[in-house]
């Protein structure tokens, strides 16, 4: 009996966590199908992991959360979510922290999230926006195409989740090598 009860529980729990994931995916994916595609500014870095291949670390613009309300420089972690003001090719800027007021149509919600780059004291000076994935990973050898990367390209679904979907170059074209 207790052998059988043990194997329910297990089975039950992977059940559970396959269920999980599985409707994590299907939010990506409703988000990739559906979602609004936003530019944002980067300012790169471009390091190389032995254990990872090449990749960009990915840093947004300052100005893309500007100090606030709701958002003092000295905490050290704080979610929420702005609402930005989008030009005719997507590029966004920052217009305002969301207040739930509809936005316009040139305007997009964005959830952010701040915190002290690793290793510093959360209560520097330093506070570093993310707003999604903080790395961009690409083949080996495709590193020279990769440096001209100046937007990343995000789906952003209405309720300010989004997914980063590729990275563009000056000319707000998207980078295929």
């Amino acid at each position: 009996m207790a052998e059988r009860l043990r194997a329910i529980g297990l089975w039950g729990g992977l059940a559970l966590v396959l269920v999980a994931v599985n409707q994590q995916i299907l939010a990506k994916q409703r988000v990739l199908d559906d979602g609004r595609t936003v530019l944002l500014a980067l300012r790169p870095a471009d390091p190389r992991s032995l254990m990872q291949g090449d990749y960009m670390i990915l840093r947004y613009e300052e100005a893309l959360v500007p100090p606030g309300e709701g958002a003092g420089a000295g905490a050290p972690e704080l979610d929420g979510r702005i609402v930005l003001a989008l030009d005719a090719d997507g590029v966004a800027r920052f217009r305002r922290f969301d207040d739930g007021r509809e936005p316009a149509p040139d305007e997009q919600r964005l959830r952010y999230k701040r915190r002290a780059p690793a290793g510093l004291d959360p209560a520097a000076d330093r506070i570093e926006v993310f707003v999604g994935a903080e790395s961009f990973f690409f083949q080996e050898g495709h590193a020279d195409a990769y440096e001209q990367a100046r937007y990343g390209i995000l789906k952003v679904a209405p309720d300010g989740g989004s997914v980063l979907v590729g990275l563009a170059d000056a000319g707000r074209r998207p980078i295929r090598p």
